[in-house]
């Protein structure tokens, strides 16, 4: 049997059902599980099952708690899973965040889901919607304000698989949590705006430091007068990664980083 083939909704629908069961057992005192169990045993012996056994209890206290809360049917459950899916469908892509597929951010990072990305800048908040659409865990620094008033204060990003954490302050202020690393990086110019030769320096050396090997940096839009940092400046930065220059045919250049795998 193929073990990457997709799952039916059939199937998905009694994962679903066992999870609410497991998350109802989880919400209740351990007195009124216990009720629940009596209940339970009350009811196989009075089924005549004489041969009762852990399992058998187990199936009967999960039986009576899928009939006590309120659980969608399947057709019920099934109409708003396909609603689910095609909108997630949707969400993947990079046209739905006002991102182009050929963009250097649709190119190049693919991050698996549930891995961590930073994105910073203020003109990034599209991007960190992209990428939370993808399951990644986004940390988006800088920009708080625009992007309160941006993509990112729609709806659609709760509905989103990831999820994206603000940090109000710059790249400079931002200290990496401890055991967590990144798959990605991703900088707008202003990013680096203000910052001195000294503290781009420090900011690009935490940001590699937490990166996993394999990962990627792309700074967007290398343009005159914007960019905050020079391309010469970033190359001396990355000595031993692989780096490249992408043309996104729109705006200007991305420099693109990506670490050495040991």
């Amino acid at each position: 049997m193929d073990q990457s083939a997709p799952r039916s909704l059939k199937h998905e629908y009694e994962l679903y059902v066992e999870n609410a069961i497991e998350d109802y057992k989880e919400s209740i005192s351990r007195s009124t599980l216990l009720k629940i169990g009596d209940e339970a045993v009350a009811s196989l012996q009075s089924g005549m099952q004489i041969s009762m056994n852990e399992l058998l209890l187990v199936v009967e206290v999960d039986k009576i708690i899928r009939q006590r809360i309120p659980l969608p049917s399947y057709a019920t459950w099934r109409k708003r899973e396909i609603k689910r899916l095609k909108e997630l469908e949707e969400f993947l892509r990079p046209e739905h965040w006002g991102i182009s597929p050929d963009s250097p951010v649709a190119r190049e990072i693919r991050p698996s889901a549930e891995s961590h990305v930073l994105v910073a800048g203020t003109e990034v908040a599209n991007a960190a919607a992209y990428l939370a659409a993808h399951g990644c865990a986004v940390t988006a620094i800088n920009g708080l304000s625009d992007m309160r008033e941006s993509v990112l204060n729609s709806a659609e990003i709760a509905r989103l698989p990831g999820h994206i954490d603000h940090y109000s302050e710059g790249l400079n202020e931002w200290s990496p949590p401890s055991e967590q690393s990144l798959s990605a990086v991703v900088c707008a110019p202003a990013a680096f705006a203000g910052l001195t030769a000294r503290q781009r320096a420090r900011v690009i050396a935490v940001l590699q430091s937490v990166t996993e090997d394999g990962g990627v940096h792309l700074v967007e839009t290398l343009v005159a007068g914007q960019s905050g940092v020079s391309l010469s400046e970033l190359r001396k930065s990355y000595k031993g990664w692989q780096v490249s220059v992408l043309d996104d045919g729109v705006t200007g250049r991305s420099f693109l980083a990506r670490k050495a795998v040991a």
